[in-house]
């Protein structure tokens, strides 16, 4: 069970800090990044851009050439390198504790931590999180990921709805709000949101695909195997009729 919720937190999202400062702390300020030339800022981009794209090693390529010192720059190699699953990845996130991208790190470090198994870790590098950076969609999603993993459904609700009102354009915190809503068997609230938030028949498969790794293996056959298939068969045609009105 504990590697099918490992599993399930690197589809969905993404160590405790210690006290000491990083190296590159003292170097920056907790409250202002020092800006980046206008050469630096183009790799920057580029680099967010080739990550998008799913070209990790080239992203970190254009990296390469840039100061260590400057916050941005390890914040990203961390990023590319936690979604390559390489050790170089907690390291860079420690050293944006302290820093002007403090909440970034913990983000980091939490989504390190909940692809590994360990939500107890992950929820308390996510609240800090969320504590410093409490309009960023992505920290409050991730928090609800690990408040699901851990069962508490009140808690993950309430951090998915944040995540959704606060940028309806990113399917993903409602994705998981679906998952949700499966996995309490509540199909005829799943497809209400579902609908009303334009998830594709394909993703909605995808909630109840993790819904089930929620629940975990049945102890016994189930005496119906095609109800499942026939609830989110219902899901996916209520979202394409309502499609069809637009």
């Amino acid at each position: 069970m504990k590697a099918l919720i490992a599993g399930l937190a690197l589809l969905m999202l993404g160590g405790c800090a210690t006290n000491g400062q990083s190296p590159w702390a003292a170097l920056t300020s907790s409250n202002s990044c020092t800006k980046p030339s206008s050469d630096q800022e183009l790799a920057l981009n580029l680099s967010d851009d080739l990550a998008n794209e799913g070209k990790l090693h080239a992203s970190l390529a254009n990296l390469q050439s840039l100061p260590e010192a400057l916050p941005q720059v390890r914040q990203r190699k961390a990023r590319n390198y936690r979604l390559l699953g390489r050790s170089e990845a907690e390291p860079l996130y420690r050293s944006l504790l302290g820093t002007c991208m403090n909440a970034e790190g913990e983000h980091g470090l939490g989504q390190l931590a909940a692809a590994r198994g360990d939500n107890g870790q992950a929820m308390a590098h996510m609240q800090r999180a969320a504590q410093l950076a409490p309009t960023d969609e992505k920290i409050r999603n991730d928090l609800g990921v690990v408040y699901l993993n851990q069962l508490r459904m009140e808690d993950a609700r309430f951090e998915f709805m944040t995540a959704i009102e606060l940028k309806q354009s990113d399917p993903l915190a409602a994705v998981n709000l679906v998952t949700l809503l499966i996995y309490q068997d509540n199909w005829g609230q799943a497809a209400k949101v579902a609908s009303q938030l334009g998830l594709s028949p394909e993703q909605v498969t995808d909630a109840q695909a993790r819904a089930e790794k929620l629940k975990g293996p049945s102890p016994s056959p189930s005496p119906s195997p095609s109800a499942p298939a026939r609830k989110i068969a219902a899901v996916s045609d209520a979202i394409r009729w309502l499609s069809s009105e637009e």
